[in-house]
């Protein structure tokens, strides 16, 4: 974490001394997500909103910091034995996360055709600010579901992410811009100290736009 957040505050004053003209830009799309240590798990779908700043460094490569709503999760699936009978129950926990991220990204951009190809990479600072988990079993018409506690004696998983995003893409000499990245958690959300640790795991695909 200490990493992360010293990181984040030498680009920040990389930004504030670059002379250059910056551009904003607008991307949403949909994540994939899952989490470290458990097995049986399927990609959980949600959702991202990203609104960021590009400030060019030279021609070629800019930073790029932000502020992203970010859905993550995962669906972990484990099928159970009935006894005396020739089939199985499936019981389902659904994890759901809900996110705000700060990420600064280092972007290298390599002209190809009417636009640019783009590789970039770089920390993210995160907030949880809500999670829900929810448990089902396929004999049964009946769905439990609670809220993850972030706080108190009941404290179920850690606000505060770190990590690293990955990302590439290509971008059109017009603003519109397609990509495809990873986000790859590197804090422990589980705030048991009895159970499994677990790190958030994040592919995406989006379209923006590049003002």
């Amino acid at each position: 974490m200490k990493t992360i957040l010293s990181s984040l505050a030498i680009v920040a004053l990389s930004i504030g001394a670059a002379n250059a003209q910056t551009t904003y830009g607008l991307k949403a799309g949909m994540n994939f997500g899952k989490i470290t240590n458990y097995d049986s798990q399927k990609l959980k779908p949600s959702y991202f909103v990203t609104g960021f700043a590009d400030i060019p460094l030279s021609g070629k490569f800019s930073i790029q910091p932000g502020i992203s709503l970010q859905g993550k999760g995962t669906r972990i699936e484990d099928e159970i034995p009935i006894f005396q009978q020739s089939s199985t129950t499936t019981n389902k926990s659904d994890l759901n996360l809900m996110s705000i991220e700060i990420p600064v990204n280092a972007v290298y951009y390599v002209p190809v055709g009417n636009g640019d190809i783009f590789l970039s990479a770089g920390p993210y600072l995160g907030y949880n600010i809500s999670g829900k988990i929810k448990n089902s079993s396929s004999n049964s018409n009946t769905t439990r579901s609670e809220d993850v506690s972030f706080s108190g004696d009941n404290k179920m998983m850690n606000r505060w992410d770190a990590g690293i995003n990955f990302a590439v893409g290509y971008k059109l000499s017009n603003g519109l811009l397609i990509q495809a990245g990873y986000g790859l958690g590197l804090s422990n959300l589980n705030a048991s100290e009895n159970s499994k640790k677990f790190s958030t795991r994040t592919m995406n695909f989006g379209i923006g736009y590049q003002f």
